[in-house]
């Protein structure tokens, strides 16, 4: 390199390729092209998805992202994963990726915002058709089934009414018909429910939330049972371009260290505070699987290992306004969306995750005017009822 001119030097300085000790922490690979020597080597990388000997370019896939997609799809049990730039986009491609126009799939009525209004847009553009089930009864889906069925659409816990699908028996009816099940696990994450092991065929996560884990990256994930399935949603994910950068890979990564603690923190937290506010008389009712007052109680403690999730939901008595002042009045817990992440959240559903829904679809869904979300982080249980307590005491 001595002989090139300066400028020439300083465009291609060396790559240090580590040697002896190795790196205990995934290294983040910032870089989205890699050279070859082979032209036929590198023109076979473009046919398959991305292995350690077949990174070329960024959106193929790229070894710090490829690290997230292996540890996760491990968790759950799949067969391989894939890295998205967000929950949605994760959604997005898979849902593009098994349906053509015309198609039938069933879904649960108690949706995430975003995915219900996906699923609404595609009806309406392309021609897509919808039938919405309560998540609890295998026999609607048995009676929802048409020959252009093509998907079922689950959440193991639904936000923000912590509905609990009865995986096993809906996934059971659905393989039975030759259906393909998609199951957002985000709530319950792999610490609590796997739902490949329940029949389903493709997982989805937000791993903004509980995969990442600290409010600092915005991703998605799949993870499928099947290699061909896998393949055909990598090809989607090609085409439309959602893949995630290296940085955010790296956090997911990081946050999947300390899921567990987490995860059962946040699930003791959201118990212990469950049960105090469905004695408190401001509160007209708690949405909660680990209360035994929660329709799907017994399907959680069948489902789920370890812990009811970190998400509950409550009606205050005297509605929206009630919900408004209270948590305007909160001095810990703060007023903010997402969920996930180690501080403790409260937002209003109706007038913001799920603000696409009309009225009909909030009560379907078990929404109400006043109903008001908490994300539970990780903090010491008794500060958080401190807070709520005082709050509660100015609805």
């Amino acid at each position: 390199m001595k002989e090139l001119h300066q400028q020439t030097r300083a465009a291609h300085p060396p790559i240090i390729r580590p040697t002896g000790g190795r790196p205990l922490t995934t290294p983040i690979y910032h870089g989205h092209l890699f050279a070859y020597e082979d032209g036929e080597a590198l023109a076979a990388a473009f046919a398959e998805p991305a292995q350690e000997s077949g990174y070329f370019y960024g959106r193929y896939g790229n070894p710090t992202v490829r690290t997230f997609e292996r540890a996760l799809a491990d968790l759950e049990g799949g067969c391989d994963g894939l890295a998205t730039g967000s929950g949605m986009a994760a959604i997005a491609t898979v849902l593009m990726a098994m349906l053509r126009t015309g198609d039938h799939v069933i879904a649960q009525s108690s949706l995430y915002g975003g995915t219900y209004a996906l699923l609404h847009d595609l009806a309406d553009r392309w021609g897509l058709e919808l039938t919405h089930v309560s998540g609890e009864d295998p026999e609607q889906v048995r009676a929802a089934l048409r020959p252009r069925t093509r998907m079922l659409y689950l959440e193991t816990i639904t936000n923000p009414v912590t509905q609990v699908a009865d995986l096993p028996a809906l996934a059971a009816v659905a393989r039975q018909a030759g259906v393909p099940v998609v199951v957002d696990n985000t709530l319950a994450t792999p610490v609590l429910c796997r739902p490949l092991e329940h029949g389903a065929d493709v997982v989805v996560h937000s791993a903004t939330k509980y995969i990442s884990g600290h409010s600092d990256a915005v991703a998605g994930a799949v993870v499928c049972a099947d290699p061909q399935v896998h393949r055909r949603i990598w090809n989607q994910l090609l085409i439309s371009g959602g893949t995630l950068d290296p940085t955010s890979a790296w956090l997911c990564t990081r946050g999947l260290a300390t899921l567990h603690m987490r995860v059962r923190r946040q699930s003791e937290n959201a118990l212990f505070l469950a049960r105090r506010l469905a004695e408190h008389p401001a509160v007209e009712r708690v949405h909660y699987p680990g209360l035994e007052s929660h329709p799907q109680h017994a399907t959680a403690r069948r489902l789920l290992d370890g812990g009811f999730g970190g998400l509950l939901s409550v009606d205050l008595v005297g509605g929206r306004e009630a919900g408004r002042v209270f948590a305007e009045s909160l001095r810990l817990v703060q007023l903010a969306v997402s969920l996930g992440g180690t501080k403790t959240m409260v937002m209003h559903p109706a007038s913001t995750s799920h603000r696409e829904l009309d009225a009909d679809a909030l009560a379907a869904a078990g929404i109400g005017a006043g109903t008001v979300r908490f994300a539970v982080g990780v903090e010491h249980p008794e500060d958080l009822w401190s807070d709520l307590e005082q709050a509660l005491a100015k609805v």
